[in-house]
């Protein structure tokens, strides 16, 4: 089983129990909505642990949207990070030389 990232509190630990379909999709819903690129694999773990906990295929289907936003973020957020950090500081270019017209 995968490590669960450092602050994440899974509702299942929190009520002892799994949540309510319509409260864990509230709750998916929420995520998606307030997750920012700094939360996001928090967000995610959090949102698939919520998914998991839905009883049935018609409760999915309906968080699968919120889901696919998420992980779509995810992606987008982690593909500029590592733009980012593969680039670095551009040296700047050394002067140009004048061209003399003659």
């Amino acid at each position: 089983m995968a490590k669960t990232p450092g602050g994440f509190v899974s509702l299942t630990s929190l009520k002892g129990g799994a949540p309510d379909p319509r409260t864990a999709l509230a709750e998916i819903r929420k995520i998606y909505f307030a997750t920012t690129r700094q939360t996001i694999d928090n967000d995610f773990a959090h949102a698939i642990a919520l998914l998991q906990s839905l009883p049935d295929e018609e409760a999915r289907e309906k968080a699968s949207v919120y889901m696919e936003g998420i992980a779509q973020m995810q992606r987008e957020w982690e593909a500029a990070s590592r733009r980012k950090t593969k680039g670095g500081a551009k040296k700047p270019s050394p002067p140009r030389k004048p061209r003399s017209h003659e």
